[in-house]
């Protein structure tokens, strides 16, 4: 099972990192019930590491991206990008396994 980050999202965590001062944040992202569609995808920055989280991206110990096994079945296969348009910035999923998403992106269904 794999879930890929692009460079502007690997760019994106060692940004935040270097202006937060904490090189000890990571990515996480789940999936929980909800939002338009039916689920929804949710970005967190993290410090600590639990027990079942699985990597899913980790590159030179500069940037480490998370997520658990639930979420894990439903973005399989998956990209996260980070964009950057005028007025806007956010992270963006493009996941294979939706059947369909909202406008906005943040839910989806399978």
């Amino acid at each position: 099972m794999t879930i890929n980050l692009t460079n502007s999202a690997i760019e994106r965590i060692k940004e935040i990192r270097q202006k937060e001062s904490n090189h000890n944040k990571f990515l996480r992202l789940s999936v929980t019930g909800g939002g338009c569609g039916g689920f929804q995808y949710i970005f967190d920055l993290d410090n600590q590491i639990q027990e079942d989280d699985i990597k899913i991206y980790e590159e030179n110990s500069e940037v480490l991206a998370l997520t658990d096994n639930t979420s894990l079945q439903l973005l399989d296969g998956c990209q996260v990008e980070f964009i950057k348009e005028l007025g806007a910035s956010y992270f963006k999923v493009n996941n294979p396994n939706a059947t369909s998403s909202c406008g906005c992106g943040s839910s989806f269904s399978i």
